[in-house]
Parts: structure tokens; C-alpha cells; sequence
């Protein structure tokens, strides 16, 4: 009787074992961007309702610091706001990793002020060079130094981190060069520390995704932007149809050719470009058409059949 209980209690450990690696096995790991994490978390929280099995979680380190963990194989998929440097791949390649680059949505920056700021309405490209280029630093520290009729005042700067590819994308449109800026800023990867930042600050002037200036559009005041054709806000229209310029971008998720082993990986990235037109208006972004979403279903299709037994 006792080796019956014995080899009983065994098999009831390796089948709870044999369960416990099936549950791993499903697993979802996602970085990276700050930007893309509230479209891929609102994925991610309708794929739990359709897949509750499924353990989708999401940190959030930046553009460059989830590459940099995308390129060591830690991750399955990495949230981007800008396209992977030669740098990354090249790190990615090492490691032999290959991937594919997946478009998700629009979104435009909002340059934003405080509410009691009533002298900015529109900024020139001019202009917010001339705050944010390097040699700005210890030269450019008032508001009337960019507009004589401006407060004499300090310009109280807030901005993304340099693992931002938020950061990087203002500094390459608007500075010239990407990753070049001043350096006497307050930097955060969190973009809610930005929009704090700014919201209690008269004299603040900030720049992050749109999305989230829409979630806090009571504590901030957005401004225009003349990119040569005159000011112009950001808004679904204007940041899909391009007239937002140069402040307009695409949005990424990059996915792991090794993580592919997954069925799940593969389940959830197809579910994300299927349902993220629906979903998106949720969380203030802006949808690819239904053709982008086509081709980006096909490209994945196509990722997926080179890299796996799949037919």
C-alpha cells in the first residue's frame, strides 16, 4: 500500500510539473517603448479575456533599452517607437536572432505648456531647435530669448530619456541629428513624470507621445507646430493624413523569429494586427487602414512560415 501512495504521489508530481511547464511554455514576455505600451497593453488585456491561460507581461525600459534586451533573446517582443539602429541588429544578429518589423499604429508628439501659459500657441521648428539643439545648453534659458514679446523667465524643460525612441525621433525631425540635445533637462522615461512635470510648472515646456497629452488634456495645454506650411495640432486627421509634420510617426512591434516556438507568440501577434483598428481609439492612438493592417498580416504570415514548420 505504501508504494501504491508512494508511486501515486509521484505521478501527481510530474503531471503538476509536466502543467507547471505547459503554463511557462505560454508565456508572453514584451519591452521596450513607453509610447507603444498602452496599445499593447490594451491587446494584451483583450487577448487575457480570449486566452486566459496565456501570461502576457509587459515592462517598459524604453525603445533602446527593450532592443537592447531584444537582441539578447530576452524578450519575445519588444514595443518600439522608432525603427531598430544598425547598432541593435547588428547585436541581434550576434546572438542569432532574427526578426520582423511589424507597423501598429500612428502617433504624433504633443509639444505641450501649462494651462496658465498664455503666450505660446504655435511653435516653429525654428524655434524649438533653437531650445533643444546642444548648443542651447547654458545659452537658451528664457522664454524671451526665443520671442522677444515672451516672458523674461525661465524655460523649465521636460523631455524623454535618452533610451527613449521618443528622443530620438524629436532630436532627428527637429534637431537635425538623432539622439542630439541639450542636456539640462528633466528626463523620464515614464512619460506620466513628464506630464507631472509640466502640469505644475508655469513656465514648463515638454514634449511626449499624443496619447498621452489626451489622457491628461485637463492639465496641459498642447501646442501647434509649423512644420513650413503654416500651425497645425496634432489629432487623429492630421497625424494619419501627414499634415502634422514633422512630428508624425509609426509605431512598432518587433517579434522574435526564436519565440516563435510559442504558439501563443504567434496566436497574440495575429490577434494585435486583427483587432488593434478596433481598440486603438481606446487608448487615444491613431489605426494603420485596413490595407496596412492587411500587409502587415501578410508580412507576419510570411515571417512566421520561413521560421517555423508551419503551412
Amino acid at each position: 500500500m505504501k508504494k501504491i501512495i508512494l508511486l501515486t504521489a509521484i505521478t501527481i508530481s510530474l503531471v503538476s510539473c509536466g502543467n507547471q511547464k505547459k503554463e511557462s511554455s505560454s508565456a508572453i514576455s514584451i519591452d521596450g517603448s513607453s509610447t507603444v505600451y498602452p496599445v499593447t497593453e490594451a491587446i494584451a488585456e483583450e487577448y487575457r479575456s480570449e486566452a486566459p491561460d496565456v501570461d502576457v507581461t509587459i515592462g517598459v525600459s524604453g525603445t533602446g533599452g527593450g532592443f537592447q534586451k531584444f537582441g539578447r533573446g530576452e524578450v519575445a517582443i519588444t514595443n518600439a517607437s522608432r525603427p531598430i539602429k544598425e547598432d541593435e541588429r547588428a547585436i541581434a544578429e550576434s546572438n542569432g536572432i532574427s526578426f520582423v518589423e511589424l507597423e501598429v499604429a500612428y502617433d504624433g508628439l504633443a509639444v505641450v505648456v501649462h494651462p496658465e501659459n498664455d503666450w505660446v500657441t504655435c511653435f516653429t521648428v525654428e524655434q524649438l531647435k533653437k531650445i533643444w539643439e546642444p548648443s542651447a545648453q547654458g545659452n537658451i534659458k528664457r522664454w524671451n530669448q526665443i520671442e522677444p514679446s515672451w516672458p523674461d523667465a525661465e524655460i523649465r524643460l521636460y523631455g524623454p530619456g535618452v533610451a527613449s525612441g521618443t528622443f530620438d525621433y524629436f532630436t532627428e525631425v527637429i534637431v537635425g541629428k538623432s539622439g542630439s540635445s541639450r542636456g539640462d533637462y528633466t528626463a523620464s522615461e515614464d512619460d506620466n513624470v513628464l506630464v507631472q512635470g509640466v502640469s505644475g510648472d508655469k513656465y514648463g515646456l515638454g514634449f511626449f507621445g499624443l496619447a498621452y497629452f489626451e489622457e491628461n488634456s485637463d492639465k496641459l495645454k498642447m501646442v501647434a507646430v509649423d512644420g513650413g506650411e503654416g500651425c497645425v495640432e496634432p489629432s487623429g486627421e492630421t497625424v494619419s493624413n501627414g499634415s502634422y509634420a514633422p512630428l508624425s510617426r509609426p509605431l512598432y512591434i518587433y517579434v522574435n523569429s526564436s519565440s516563435l516556438e510559442n504558439p501563443a507568440v504567434i496566436d497574440f501577434v495575429n490577434f494585435y494586427l486583427t483587432e488593434a483598428s478596433e481598440l486603438l481609439d481606446d487608448v487615444g492612438y491613431i489605426p494603420l487602414t485596413d490595407e496596412e493592417y492587411k500587409r502587415e498580416q501578410e508580412k507576419f504570415a510570411a515571417f512566421v512560415k520561413g521560421n517555423t514548420t508551419q503551412q
